[in-house]
């Protein structure tokens, strides 16, 4: 999952393109080798990485200005101070190249804070960082709004975009960087009279809020009279008093009984949290309408591979009706294993799908995790990783000794990634451990973006790489699930669009790029994470130095096809269930109506009265009206598997080609033409659901040929 790069920070931020120009390295050109970096592999199976305890404090991510709270009002001060310098060189400034690098110094100066400050504001452990962080996050926000509808500003890049002679002279990066900006206007209403600009920008800043609002109702347990449940499964919960707190869906819990009251009482409807998501649809409907679109879905699928909600609506619709026997066919499988376990109560419900699809595939394959965890330390996963980049890209990992101050948490990681002939590319924060208060979520967040400097140097790009793993133990490194690895290479897809994109403008920079081709690098990955020739190069028992036996990797990947088809159907209910939220307004029924309607028709499973799934799904606010981006993505990254990398998972030459037309460009060029330039040829809708469905079919044998 992506954070930063236009998808969870707000979408306020849209002009403002994250980046910031202290620490972390901040220079160019050819870097030379650091004499602190050490192996990957030792770093993560280590019990500790110590950081310098001497020296004055960097402040966070080596921001001077971060060694405490306070400095995010220093660093937003001086953030706001350059920005008002910069409108005014960039409204004064003749038509030119010079003018897209101006509003590119400008996005950058602002998020110099804001990048960070997304970051900090849900992963700090202290509560004063994350409150300061936030109040940064909706100060900055709001200030990028206003610039989004200042009209002396707008107009000093028109006459940029009226001057053929002078368009025609940029290079295609810059002319597409140019439109990129003046569409943050549009969207933003810049062609409106001074009253109707003024209330998109409050339009846009109560979205802001509301979107916060939701994003916590989304994750508040709901609570019980602990009598009501029967006594035999309230262990099964946190209990509080006289009060049992269901904090979750409980989804892998083996007790029908658990799930069906989880199920019921976590997704019981909250009536301020339902009111709050249709204040939040009516409020991005009204300003889609204000700014000149027909639904909030149009505005927001501009400048996409898919477009318009036409076209996404057909390649749903399209993809549903190819699955609709498969997911009959699998939920016939886990009704009769249902039968078999629970004969009294045997009927499907929603709350069985996760549960008795992990049955089935743990009984036809025997993939008990505890039989795979000794074989993927995260020590030799993350070898495996350095093995792979370092075949296909020419890339390796370094662990960094960091200075003091310069981390939120002593057991983060700092890698550096270093190209053998271009040298330092950038570097890898890894949050990857689980402590009290870290959200549970496996995301990558955008620190800074990398662009070309003023000075000819080139601003190294920063991320994080969020993950919840388990600690090591006295006895054991970390050792990771066979889904953990996966989420692993996932994200680290994501990281290596970071470092690569190395574009002139960090308002394209890496993942910053239409959301449907953002997850197309990291699902990608997937891909070489279920390759027997990859998961060779690194899996070694960590007691034993054992291989995993090739039969361990074809079982699990031949258990992945088990209810695959189901798994994929509830991905089209819910960005089905996206776009009609997010279509024409006002909306003919409730959330709740529609949801029950879309469920039947999409999903098959009945829906169940008196819930409310939609209060609980959080991507409404990351991804509004671009939940398919997952699937399309995934159709993508399929194509690209099957085209360029399923002979040799470990082929330079396909490497470098992937790296040449799809990771190099960002968001720098129209993703269509990417994805035109790695597979030459445009995929149809009937190219995207032939894919996804072939590999519901693909005999996973043929990826496993031995080496030699």
């Amino acid at each position: 999952m992506l954070s930063g790069c236009g998808r969870a920070l707000p979408a306020a931020l849209r002009l403002a393109v994250r980046g910031w120009t202290g620490g972390g390295g901040g220079g160019g050109g050819r870097r030379r080798v650091s004499t602190s970096w050490s192996p990957v592999g030792a770093a993560f199976d280590a019990k500790q990485q110590r950081s310098r305890l001497t020296g004055q404090s960097t402040g966070l991510f080596g921001v001077p200005e971060l060694s405490s709270p306070e400095g995010f009002q220093e660093a937003q001060e001086k953030a706001l101070q350059e920005t008002e310098q910069l409108v005014q060189k960039a409204c004064t400034t003749p038509p030119g190249p010079q003018t897209v690098m101006i509003f590119d110094q400008l996005s950058d100066a602002l998020c110099r804070v804001a990048d960070l400050a997304d970051f900090v504001k849900i992963a700090h452990p202290d509560f004063a960082f994350r409150e300061a962080a936030e109040e940064a996050c909706r100060n900055i926000g709001t200030m990028v709004e206003k610039l989004n509808t200042n009209i002396e500003l707008c107009q000093s890049l028109k006459q940029l975009l009226a001057n053929k002679e002078v368009m025609d002279s940029l290079d295609p990066e810059t002319r597409q960087v140019a439109e990129l900006f003046m569409f943050d206007f549009e969207i933003s209403g810049i062609h409106l009279d001074e009253e109707k600009r003024k209330r998109a920008v409050d339009l846009n800043i109560k979205i802001l809020d509301l979107c916060n609002q939701f994003l916590i109702g989304a994750h508040l347990p709901n609570k019980i009279d602990k009598h009501i449940l029967p006594e035999h499964i309230r262990y099964n919960f946190a209990v509080e008093g006289n009060y049992i707190q269901i904090t979750g869906l409980h989804a892998d819990c083996s007790d029908d009984l658990v799930r069906e009251a989880a199920y019921k009482i976590f997704l019981y409807p909250n009536a301020e949290q339902l009111h709050c998501l249709e204040e939040l649809l009516t409020s991005r409907n009204h300003l889609a309408q204000l700014v000149g679109y027909n639904t909030f879905a149009h505005r927001a699928l501009q400048g996409t591979m898919a477009r318009t909600p036409e076209k996404v609506m057909q390649f749903l619709e399209t993809l549903s009706d190819r699955l609709f026997q498969r997911t009959l066919k699998d939920f016939e499988m886990m009704e009769g294993m249902k039968m078999k376990l629970n004969p009294q109560n045997s009927k499907l419900m929603p709350w069985d799908h996760p549960y008795y699809s992990g049955v089935l595939r743990a009984e036809r394959y025997n993939i008990e995790p505890s039989l795979y965890c000794p074989f993927f330390s995260l020590g030799a996963c993350m070898e495996g990783l350095n093995f792979l980049f370092n075949q296909l890209l020419g890339i390796s990992l370094y662990a960094e000794q960091t200075e003091k101050g310069e981390l939120w948490c002593e057991d983060v990681r700092k890698l550096a990634v270093v190209h053998e002939n271009e040298g330092l590319l950038g570097y890898i924060y890894c949050d990857f451990f689980q402590r009290a208060d870290k959200p549970h979520q496996d995301c990558h967040f955008t620190i800074r973006g990398g662009r070309l400097r003023e000075d000819g140097e080139y601003q190294l790009p920063v991320v994080v790489l969020m993950l919840s793993l388990p600690h090591s133990t006295r006895s054991s490194p970390t050792l990771l699930t066979p889904g953990m690895m996966e989420n692993l290479f996932h994200e680290m897809g994501h990281a290596m669009h970071s470092m690569l994109g190395r574009t002139r403008y960090q308002h394209v920079t890496g993942t910053r790029c239409p959301t449907d081709f953002a997850e197309v690098p990291s699902i990608l990955m997937e891909y070489f994470a279920s390759d027997y020739r990859v998961v060779n190069q690194f899996a070694r028992h960590y007691q034993t130095g054992q291989s995993l036996p090739k039969s361990m990797v074809s079982r699990l990947c031949e258990s992945k096809k088990i209810c695959a088809a189901a798994d994929m159907q509830l991905q089209v209910f819910y960005a089905v269930l996206d776009q009609l939220y997010h279509g024409e307004h006002p909306l003919k029924r409730s959330t709740t109506e529609i949801l029950k309607e879309t469920q039947e028709k999409f999903y098959g499973l009945p829906y169940v009265p008196n819930t409310a799934w939609q209060l609980r799904f959080s991507h409404l606010v990351g991804y509004g009206a671009k939940y398919y981006s997952y699937l399309m993505s995934r159709a993508i990254a399929s194509m690209v598997w099957k085209q360029c990398f399923v002979k040799n998972p470990f082929d330079r030459a396909m490497g470098e080609r992937y790296r040449r037309e799809m990771l190099a460009h960002g968001g720098g060029k129209e993703p269509m033409l990417m994805v035109q330039g790695m597979l030459q040829k445009s995929p149809s809708v009937e190219d995207f659901v032939g894919a996804l469905v072939s590999d519901l079919d693909q005999d996973f044998e043929t990826f496993f040929m031995d080496s030699e």
